[in-house]
């Protein structure tokens, strides 16, 4: 057998120092970053590689084990390999088996708990919405972002997630990373922080390296981190009332802040945004973002109203009604007889398919039902939901990409409101069927080179996997309990 270790830090860019240390072990050093190799196999340096040639019979084993540690610090104990491979199995198999069983395919949503729980700082509890940066939503495009950070639009998809399967520690601490991260000044709020709250995420481009199969620029950063947009603000306010339904620790600052956000909503709900998906174009008065606009109010009044919170329950009642009405006159086009992208668009948007399920309208409404009708016929393709047509230009960047798959479940979890139980669950099984062999999704799917698409593994699809099986599993499930009105008396539960 061969094994072969070429080590580089700062993106491909930077060759360490190789030392062997006096415990044997091959230490590699290069500024604040170290690594050091455990191995009882002979090695040997080539090339600004360490390769080692080695014979193994049957019954033998030869370990390897690479650990990274802070330059500045000592040098970590040697990893046992065969006694850690042990611990975390142990430990791993432990946390999963504290899951409430989903009734339907809990095989696949347990895979998805795991990877949402892989996907989570283990100190600070924020939940990144990928592992990696710039692979492409087109291969040898230029949609390559950097998704290691976290969303807040994450937040209330998340919360129910984690608490339907009965984690709520992980839901405590993705609620009091929220807490953190949105506090201070209103208008400061972002749409995503780093996995400690950190707010500077500069996005730069990383010319020396080609990118995935020739896709490029290779991206560090994350330049959305400055838009606004304005559903973050529906999604906050939402978590935090999922949080208090679930009877989560909240405390009186806890409310201070979402009125501070609110007061600050009440300024700017009318401008126009970037919206879910972030375009790099002209910013638009996007239906979606009015909605969650309505969800901030909505949940604030609902608050007051079920839990004796104080605040100007009348006047946010107001700007509620009058959200609803301007989405439903200006969003809706009765020539086509659909919710639209942006006010005044000729064009549809997968993120309308969230109406029914954050209870703007309920699923049976016939505008709703046609809505769905439309985005069947205009934006499905080989069986997937698209976000949208992207070569009308508006989000600003070239035309192309995979169909996304968090759309796909919310059309499936529409199918199940509306009663298609059959449709909603083929959709579901076609869905499973895209998982790569170790049960991941990535955040697109290119039906026509039959292959995953975008960053990996993708938080947001791993999410709707996992409230879609819950919807499909349970009349109350996810999508009923979100869009419902509720009352103190009925919290959302780990058992509900």
């Amino acid at each position: 057998m061969r094994m072969e270790l070429v080590v580089r830090f700062g993106y491909g860019s930077v060759v360490p120092w190789v030392s062997k240390q006096e415990d044997g072990r091959i230490q590699f050093t290069a500024g604040p970053d170290r690594l050091l190799l455990d191995t009882e196999v002979p090695t040997r340096g080539e090339g600004f590689r360490t390769l080692s040639d080695f014979t193994i019979r049957a019954g033998q084993e030869a370990s390897f084990a690479l650990n990274w540690s802070p330059s500045f610090r000592p040098a970590p104990q040697p990893l046992p390999a065969a006694h850690t491979l042990e611990e975390v199995e142990s430990s791993w198999s432990g946390w999963a088996a504290r899951s409430n069983p989903c009734e339907h395919r809990n095989d696949a949503v347990l895979r998805s708990l795991l990877t949402l729980k892989a996907l989570t700082h283990w100190e600070t509890g924020g939940i990144v919405a990928a592992g990696t940066t710039s692979l492409p939503e087109k291969l040898g495009g230029s949609r390559n972002w950097d998704y290691r950070y976290c969303w807040l639009r994450d937040a209330t998809f998340t919360l129910l997630a984690l608490i339907g399967a009965g984690f709520l520690d992980e839901a405590k601490a993705w609620h009091q990373w929220l807490l953190r991260a949105v506090a201070g000044a209103p208008d400061d709020v972002q749409t995503m922080y780093g996995v400690a709250g950190e707010r500077r995420l500069v996005e730069y481009e990383i010319a020396w390296l080609p990118g995935y199969e020739g896709a490029a620029p290779v991206r560090v950063g994350n330049a959305a981190v400055g838009q606004l947009q304005l559903d973050v603000y529906g999604e906050v306010l939402d978590a935090f009332y999922v949080a208090r339904r679930a009877g989560l620790v909240t405390s009186a600052e806890t409310w201070d802040l979402e009125c501070a956000l609110l007061f600050h909503l009440e300024t700017i709900w009318r401008e126009p945004d970037e919206g879910i998906w972030e375009v790099r174009g002209v910013p638009q008065h996007f239906t979606h973002s009015k909605v969650m606009a309505w969800v901030a109010f909505d949940r604030a009044v609902r608050s007051i109203e079920e839990f004796g919170l104080g605040g100007p329950l009348e006047r946010w009642r107001s700007i509620r009604s009058a959200i609803h009405d301007e989405v439903c006159a200006r969003g809706f086009d009765p020539a086509r007889s659909s919710f639209v992208q942006f006010f005044g668009a000729a064009t549809l948007d997968a993120s309308l398919l969230l109406i029914p399920l954050v209870g703007f309208l309920p699923a049976d409404d016939p505008r709703v039902r046609s809505t769905v009708a439309a985005i069947e016929h205009a934006l499905v393709r080989n069986g997937l939901v698209m976000r949208y047509d992207t070569g009308t230009g508006t989000d600003g960047l070239p035309p192309g990409e995979g169909a996304f798959l968090a759309c796909s479940f919310w059309l499936a979890d529409n199918y199940a409101m509306l009663g298609r139980y059959e449709e909603a669950g083929n959709l579901f099984e076609r869905l499973l069927a895209l998982r790569n062999d170790v049960g991941l999704l990535a955040e697109e799917y290119d039906p026509s080179g039959r292959r995953q698409l975008g960053n990996f593994p993708q938080a947001f699809s791993h999410l709707a996997l996992i409230n879609t099986a819950r919807n499909l599993g349970n009349a109350a499930g996810p999508a009923e309990l979100r869009a419902s009105r509720g009352d103190a008396t009925a919290p959302v539960t780990a058992s509900s």
